[in-house]
């Protein structure tokens, strides 16, 4: 069920650095969660993910890292630009989303 919002080109736009912002501390967070979680993966405390270009690496364990990250990252995100979002609305009573 889909609710009929107040949508607006100011609102859109004043929401732009609130969604910038937003995007920044997403990523800190996001980074953040995903070392802890890859600490646990590899069971040690000095375990960083490994990189694309680490060629002691096998290419599996490198796109399992780079998939891990994916989508902690996009989840992150997303409550990050919905708690915005719904944040804005309620102080300006328009909802910032196309």
């Amino acid at each position: 069920m889909t609710e009929k919002r107040n949508k607006s080109k100011s609102a859109k736009l004043l929401y732009r650095p609130v969604g910038i912002v937003g995007s920044i501390a997403a990523g800190l967070v996001a980074s953040a969660i995903f070392k802890q979680v890859w600490k646990k993966a590899a069971h040690g405390d000095g375990a960083d993910p490994p990189t694309p270009l680490e060629s002691e690496y096998p290419l599996k364990e490198i796109l399992t890292a780079a998939a891990i990250q994916g989508v902690i990252y996009a989840v992150v995100k997303a409550l990050v630009d919905r708690g915005g979002a719904r944040a804005f609305e309620k102080a300006t009573g328009d909802w910032p989303g196309s």
